[in-house]
């Protein structure tokens, strides 16, 4: 069974293809844990985005109910009310539509204390 390769060449070949296999091995992990080092990098910025719109819409509803109050500061018979709390049943990808349903909402408001006349307000 001499087909002209000798043990010594056989080895040769063996340890040539593990070597390759373990360059083939390093690059995939290489690549993998870059890929992964991205994701992870991806998954940090919209985490961060995510509490800057958060943080925003906070900011912007504060506003909305600071102004509320103002305007109906005035009506002795409607009991103070503690600061709107967090709703956690809210749905993160409808913000958009509850903040554009404070502004109506407001100015609703706004219309009805305006409509209840200054005797229904305290001097």
């Amino acid at each position: 069974m001499d087909d002209g390769i000798t043990a010594a060449m056989r080895y040769k070949e063996i340890v040539g293809l593990a070597r390759a296999s373990a360059e083939n091995l390093r690059n995939w992990e290489i690549g993998r844990a870059d890929e992964l080092e991205a994701r992870l990098a991806e998954a940090h910025q919209a985490v961060a985005d995510a509490a800057e719109r958060e943080q925003r819409a906070v900011d912007r509803c504060t506003r909305w109910w600071k102004m509320a109050q103002h305007n109906v500061e005035g009506l002795s018979w409607l009991p103070e009310d503690e600061d709107p709390k967090p709703v956690p049943t809210a749905r993160p990808g409808y913000l958009e539509k509850y903040l554009e349903e404070v502004k109506p909402s407001y100015q609703e408001l706004v219309q009805a204390v305006l409509s209840l006349g200054w005797r229904a307000k305290r001097s």
